[in-house]
């Protein structure tokens, strides 16, 4: 039977969850492999309105996109520019196009490292014996600028607490001059404080920038009107 988008936003946001309180619990990033590979699929059907694959551990591909294009989805936890993802050569015929996600666990949020027809994504592949090609995340990951490069846009203090919005988007928030993180429980934390809703209109989490954005603008807001 076919999953629904509204059923595979329901999954997605529970898997999330689930992958932020193990995280919480102080479970490595890379001890989740099975959760952070669901993660990735379940991402990978929404954004291409397609649906999972039938078969259990199809060979090969893990969602099949609106198109019919059939995608092999690789999800990684890992941060900056170190490791690879691997692929089967054996099974590559089957496929049509590659997804590579990294779930952000910093930002709690998925990423998108690539995104291309299989062809393309051959010449991005080393190959490692007979069995094995491997894509290097360093071939995928964009180097970002050095942090006193990059411009703060928003920025305000509450509780002791300074939440801050960089124009890349990041949200930073720092205690006595140390930088916490992650940021989200920290975000939440505020939110609580603040009265400000943890989900979207759609009921949906908001992610760490949505958050952090909604937290800046309640407190310069209550600012303005001499509430802090």
């Amino acid at each position: 039977m076919a999953i629904t988008q509204m059923q595979l936003i329901q999954s997605l946001g529970e898997a999330m969850a689930w992958f932020e309180r193990e995280i919480q619990w102080g479970v490595p990033p890379t001890e989740l492999r099975h959760l952070c590979g669901r993660i990735g699929e379940l991402y990978a059907a929404l954004i291409t309105n397609g649906q999972m694959a039938v078969a259990v551990n199809q060979q090969g591909y893990d969602v099949v996109s609106a198109q019919g294009e059939r995608i092999s989805v690789k999800t990684t936890a890992m941060m900056g520019s170190n490791g690879h993802v691997a692929f089967n050569p054996r099974s590559l015929s089957q496929v049509d196009r590659v997804i590579v996600l990294r779930v952000n666990t910093e930002e709690m949020q998925v990423e998108t490292l690539l995104d291309v027809p299989l062809a393309e994504a051959l010449t991005l592949m080393t190959t490692e014996g007979e069995d094995k090609r491997v894509l290097s995340l360093s071939r995928l990951v964009k180097k970002s600028k050095p942090r006193s490069e990059i411009k703060t846009t928003n920025e305000v203090s509450f509780q002791g607490y300074v939440v801050r919005e960089l124009e890349s988007g990041t949200i930073e928030i720092e205690r006595d001059g140390v930088a916490l993180t992650p940021v989200l429980p920290t975000l939440k934390e505020l939110a609580h404080q603040l009265s400000v809703p943890l989900l979207n209109s759609n009921g949906n989490p908001l992610n760490t920038r949505q958050l952090g954005s909604q937290i800046i603008k309640n407190v310069a807001e209550l600012k303005s009107a001499g509430q802090t």
